[in-house]
């Protein structure tokens, strides 16, 4: 055997596991990654405040602290607006349930000729089996929801904490990343941080705009249906349809739909359509053309983003795709040599159809006295 045969094996096993403590290390962290990499694009997204605020001799700790207690109350105070409204809609919901169900059921037997009642359909629904294992399953789910809940608080908190540790020490996060750096290198640190900076605030412009006029449009719609709360709608529409990625079109259109129920069945309806044709505008139109002002890429570019970003961190990479997207690509141009682009027409996409066709027939031509025979 040779002598370094042992060796070999020794450190390919060495080797071997520690790549599977790596692999099983990472997976037991990606949440706390996951959470770190929210936390700091969330410190981006407010350092342009916190700079200002520290700029005019403000402690960054206290400017921090007061751009979170003012986003805090701000959330705060519009939940328990929406909590209340939503309670005594379900309130008047519950208590007009009855009128509802006799207004379905007149409109089924006049639709298609049959004689229900409201007592037999109650009967039939409180002693089916569907609904007694729901009420089973609801009873046995109450504590996996709490501790989703409370995982849910946890995580949040954490985000937090890291993301106000990244914003009020910035300055001293900066100099220790540049410290293990070589001068050259710090540059390119420092221009990679303030393009984030950049491009995380032109992302959220653009997100706030859309919110903007998201809400405008669903105003219009609440109020030509007459439903209540319409200015509250409008805003809970247009913030969570924004700021939640991938579900939180869903969430906006659930609660305007709930209340225009209560006004008529068949303003939920209408509701869901307007709902479902805008978020189509919004996606292919409005959305592509106002993030690739914002941040500076291509509307394809800001598609793919997306659906990259979610397929590889979920609701999160949805979140933060385009920003980090437009960080990358900002930084990477400053390395890319570029020329001078030819006078050429075909470059603005016209083509030289005479000349084409006469290089054609010059070659058609060509062919056809060589292929002729030889006298």
């Amino acid at each position: 055997m040779p002598r370094w045969l042992p060796r070999a094996l020794v450190l390919a096993f060495a080797l071997y596991s520690c790549f599977l403590l790596g692999n099983w290390a990472f997976h037991q962290l990606i949440g706390l990654l996951v959470n770190i990499l929210l936390a700091f694009f969330l410190a981006l997204a407010i350092e342009p405040a916190v700079g200002r605020m520290a700029a005019r001799g403000m402690r960054r700790g206290l400017a921090t602290f007061l751009v979170f207690l003012a986003v805090l109350v701000f959330s705060a105070g519009f939940v328990v607006l929406l909590g209340s409204m939503l309670a005594g809609q379900i309130v008047d919901m519950v208590e007009n349930f009855p009128k509802y169900l006799d207004s379905l059921i007149k409109w089924i037997n006049d639709s298609f000729h049959t004689d229900l009642s409201r007592v037999e359909v109650q009967d039939s629904l409180l002693k089916s089996d569907w609904l007694q294992r729901y009420v089973q399953n609801s009873a046995s789910g109450v504590l996996d929801v709490s501790a989703t809940v409370l995982g849910g608080l946890f995580r949040l908190l954490t985000i937090f904490l890291f993301s106000f540790y990244f914003a009020a020490d910035g300055p001293r996060l900066r100099r220790a990343l540049c410290s293990v750096l070589p001068p050259a290198r710090q540059a390119e640190v420092l221009r990679a941080w303030e393009i984030a900076v950049d491009k995380t605030g032109g992302y959220l412009y653009s997100r706030g705009l859309m919110a903007l006029i998201s809400g405008v449009a669903h105003f219009v719609l609440f109020e030509i249906l007459d439903v209540p709360y319409a200015p509250a709608l409008a805003v809970w529409v247009g913030l969570v349809s924004q700021f939640i990625p991938t579900i939180g079109t869903y969430l906006a259109g659930a609660l305007p739909m709930l209340i225009a129920f209560t006004v008529n069945p068949w303003y939920a309806v209408w509701v869901l359509g307007f709902v479902v044709v805008y978020q189509q505008f919004e996606n292919y139109i409005l959305q592509p053309k106002l993030t690739s002002k914002t941040v500076d890429i291509h509307p394809a570019v800001a598609f793919g983003s997306v659906i990259a970003g979610t397929a590889l961190l979920g609701v999160v990479g949805a979140l933060i795709a385009i920003p980090a997207v437009a960080t990358l690509q900002a930084f990477l141009g400053a390395y890319v040599k570029r020329y001078d682009v030819t006078d050429d027409p075909r470059v603005h996409g016209h083509r030289r159809y005479g000349e084409a066709v006469v290089a054609r027939l010059q070659k058609a031509l060509h062919h056809k006295k060589e292929s002729a025979p030889e006298e």
